[in-house]
């Protein structure tokens, strides 16, 4: 029996974020399509147990749970630092940087291989938007990854070409996407749930973890401009980041009253979807991104979509978005602004957004990414 050994600790992280849904879908997905005679066990920090067993129930079909000595923090110092001990033996896969990267020689200990995941070049081209502790580790992991790691997988061609200008992967590089979470799913009680959330009847919804690079700030200061719709409140859906982004702050410094912006905080995978679906028209504002995840979770649900014009939105989107040059910085609410009034305000636009975006979504799926990050070991 072959073992694919997957770190899975984001999955259970505090915040666990876009990584830690990559992380659980992927990796749900590998033990779905694991070719005969392998499985699937994960490998996560020195959790407590209870965290073990919501790993187990998440990832149903597990080989086992290997729950290491060091706590989460520790361990990245340990791994950042090449001390490894037994995470590195084995068939490795990290849906993140954080890997257990050490020198090692596939060809001459067959069956050991560490591939590794870089979803995005923050680190390097917005450094201001990550704590400088993540820029550091993020940074020092990717190269650790470049001298060790036998393939790293990114989300976008858009990826691929930024981290190749940084180290040169070349050919170990390969192009693995995520997709809408199978569990986004409009439920049959979606009424009774948008009432619980307090849905209003229209808005404009924004996703996304609440720090600086989400672009959040930009949106609120657009739904403040005189060019966005006045009858339309903002929606914000998503958990606590970092860097302070304080909706209220932010919203009456820049003159949008309370009544015209709404937090929910964290919501689960069917509250999430109603609050997709129900969306008149959903904003991805983004500064930089490695992918753009929730772009695609709206469009499989037909909501109307404005994105950024970063590289990786874009190559995602195509073009079953509205797109909005983010340069020159200075115009960028505004543009926002009048984005929002078109799709608002133009049925047949937002009819034509609604057709092309499931569209466009159904090009995303979890068992394709799966199935390609099984070759990928695979060719190895």
């Amino acid at each position: 029996m072959t073992t694919l050994r997957v770190i899975v600790d984001q999955v259970v992280a505090p915040i666990p974020g876009g990584i830690g849904r990559y992380a659980e879908e992927l990796t749900r997905q590998l033990i779905a399509t694991a070719p005969r005679g392998c499985d699937v066990e994960a490998v996560v920090s020195a959790v407590a147990p209870a965290e073990v067993e919501r790993i187990r129930m998440l990832l149903p079909g597990l080989r086992d749970v290997d729950r290491l000595a060091l706590p989460r923090r520790e361990l990245a110092v340990a791994w950042q630092g090449g001390i490894a001990r037994g995470a590195s033996q084995g068939m490795v896969h990290a849906p993140s940087v954080l890997a257990p990267l050490v020198k090692h020689d596939r060809f001459q200990e067959p069956g050991r291989q560490t591939v590794v995941t870089v979803h995005d070049t923050v680190p390097w081209t917005h450094p201001e938007t990550l704590t400088p502790r993540g820029v550091h580790f993020h940074k020092a992991m990717v190269k650790r990854a470049w001298k060790h790691a036998d393939a790293v997988v990114v989300p976008t061609h858009a990826v691929a070409a930024a981290l190749n200008d940084i180290h040169r992967f070349d050919d170990r590089l390969r192009v693995i996407g995520g997709a809408p979470s199978g569990r986004l799913r409009v439920p049959v009680d979606a009424d009774l749930r948008a009432e619980r959330l307090g849905l209003p009847d229209r808005y404009v919804l924004a996703v996304g973890t609440l720090e600086p690079r989400k672009g959040l700030t930009h949106l609120i200061e657009a739904m403040a401009h005189p060019d966005a719709p006045q009858d339309v409140p903002l929606v914000i859906s998503g958990p606590d980041g970092w860097g302070d982004v304080d909706v209220v702050s932010i919203a009456e410094r820049a003159g949008l009253s309370q009544e015209r912006v709404k937090v929910l905080g964290r919501v689960d995978d069917a509250d999430l979807a109603v609050v997709y679906d129900r969306a008149t028209v959903f904003v991805f504002p983004s500064l930089a991104e490695g992918f753009g995840l929730p772009v695609i979770e709206a469009m499989s649900l037909g909501t109307p979509v404005i994105h950024s014009d970063d590289a990786a939105v874009r190559e995602v989107a195509s073009d079953a978005g509205v797109t909005v040059p983010l340069e020159p910085r200075s115009g960028y609410e505004e543009r926002l602004a009048q984005a929002v009034y078109q799709v608002v305000n133009d049925p047949l636009l937002a009819e034509q957004l609604a057709i092309a975006g499931p569209d466009r979504a159904r090009m995303f799926d979890w068992r394709d990414s799966a199935a390609e990050t099984w070759q990928l070991h695979a060719d190895l």
